[in-house]
């Protein structure tokens, strides 16, 4: 089926963002373009050498543009002072693009601080947002969980904390299709008591905030286990959860794989479970949900892995098409308005 240039959910990519760019960033894109033809991406970066990697693969010529950029922000950069220099950037070119219209979502696995500040500065938050909050999916033993906030705002509120809950449920709700999710906050103790002050002061909002399912306390612990569907916490926290949880996920893979080669019997077991250990194992792998969107912008930002795969990126730019085909900026929008 042809799309119409028209219906076509438009992804500016960031070429030039990430340790394996552009080369496997334009492999994800070719990808999204061959597995769905309701998507256009435009390639940011340096024209010759996007130029020269999209040359190798076959893929719909009217779904993918290069837009030229001169520029590279490095994730060593001061973002506030890379965004104003370096207006000839991908990341600002490619943020322009979802400022103006021509795009509806933005992708980078560059500097996070740049795409964070890029996506205040340049696509703007939606009115009555107090601070846009990054919110990756975990997985968990019983599907996905969203982790809001993971790395946008160190030193959060309790009003800002309440706005994580309300923006996360809808991205549940209509992109994950889990309908009603279970909020909860993450805490050191099941106990209302329980908690730092921050913690203390949120929790009786969240408690009376009608608009949300709000279960209460909830233990890191039991996270992966799928005790909410999100999960919300300051971004100082949410970082520590989300690094340990790659941390631990990576360690105990390796740890596996070695205990399988100790023996000749092992390894002969470790032949007959591997199929079955690589399905399992799968499901717990963060790449296949793509990147972390940036919640209550005017447009969809999604920041995914600086050492993503062209498979991450895939997934990064397919997401974005649910996010657009619900409306969730307009839906956080509507919220807010009718507060």
């Amino acid at each position: 089926m042809d799309s119409d240039m028209s219906e076509y959910v438009k992804v500016a990519v960031d070429a030039m963002g990430g340790d394996n760019a552009p080369r496997e960033v334009v492999k994800g894109a070719v990808e999204a373009v061959n597995g769905s033809d309701k998507v256009k991406v435009y390639l940011v970066g340096i024209k010759e050498r996007v130029e020269k990697e999209l040359s190798a693969y076959t893929y719909p010529k009217e779904q993918i543009e290069i837009v030229p950029a001169s520029e590279i922000i490095e994730t060593a950069e001061p973002p506030v002072i890379a965004i104003r220099k370096k207006k000839d950037s991908s990341i600002v070119k490619a943020l322009n693009l979802v400022k103006d219209g021509t795009c509806d979502a933005f992708v980078s696995a560059g500097s996070t601080g740049a795409t964070l500040v890029g996506g205040q500065v340049i696509v703007g938050r939606i009115k009555g947002v107090e601070r846009p909050p990054l919110a990756p999916l975990i997985p968990t033993a019983t599907g996905c969980s969203l982790l809001i906030d993971c790395g946008a705002n160190v030193d959060a509120r309790p009003s800002h904390l309440v706005q994580f809950a309300k923006m996360g449920s809808i991205y549940m709700e209509n992109v994950m299709g889990i309908k009603n999710p279970k909020v909860g906050i993450v805490n050191i103790g099941a106990e209302e008591e329980k908690g730092n002050a921050l913690v203390k002061e949120t929790f009786p909002l969240l408690k009376n905030c009608p608009d949300i399912n709000f279960i209460g306390s909830v233990e890191a612990r039991d996270i992966p286990a799928g005790a909410a569907d999100v999960i919300v916490c300051e971004a100082f926290v949410g970082n520590v959860i989300l690094k340990t949880y790659e941390g631990v996920g990576a360690t105990l893979i390796s740890k596996v794989k070695e205990g399988m080669m100790t023996s000749l019997r092992s390894k002969i077991g470790a032949l007959l479970v591997k199929p079955a250990l690589k399905q399992t194992l799968k499901a717990f792998d963060l790449e296949q949900y793509g990147g972390a969107p940036m919640l209550g912008l005017k447009g969809l930002v999604v920041k995914t892995h600086g050492s993503s795969k062209s498979i991450e990126i895939k997934n990064s730019i397919l997401q974005c098409i649910t996010f657009t085909e619900q409306e969730i900026s307009e839906k956080i929008r509507q919220m807010l308005a009718s507060e």
